[in-house]
């Protein structure tokens, strides 16, 4: 199966140079219907022009971002020039401890195509 994801330039960038592996998103019922070995098309805000192919490789459910971060680096959650802090908080921007709570949170492991 195929899905298509909207990133923001910057954590685009990341997967594009092979440094973020796990694409972080609230298991709400649209990223229930990924499973591995389906394929991700990320598409590069804002103009939506840019994109790149990825497989899934592996889930991983946790119940909050913060409790992910706590088995992986940030280097392939991201990249070196953040800090896990900075990115648990642009992650909070878009999906609050009360969303968090309700869905739970993945973390897709990807590999580009």
């Amino acid at each position: 199966m195929e899905h298509t994801l909207k990133l923001q330039p910057k954590y685009f960038d990341y997967i594009n140079n092979g440094t973020k592996r796990i694409e972080l998103r609230l298991y709400d019922e649209k990223r229930q219907k990924i499973n591995i070995g389906d394929t991700i098309i990320f598409q590069k805000e804002p103009e939506l022009e840019t994109s790149m192919k990825v497989k899934v490789t592996g889930l991983l459910r946790y119940n909050t971002f913060e409790e992910l971060f706590k088995d992986f680096d940030i280097k392939v959650l991201a990249d070196n020039s953040m800090t896990k802090e900075e990115l648990l908080n642009v992650l909070e921007e878009f999906y609050t401890a009360e969303k968090q709570k309700q869905y739970g949170v993945i973390g897709i492991r990807i590999e580009k195509i």
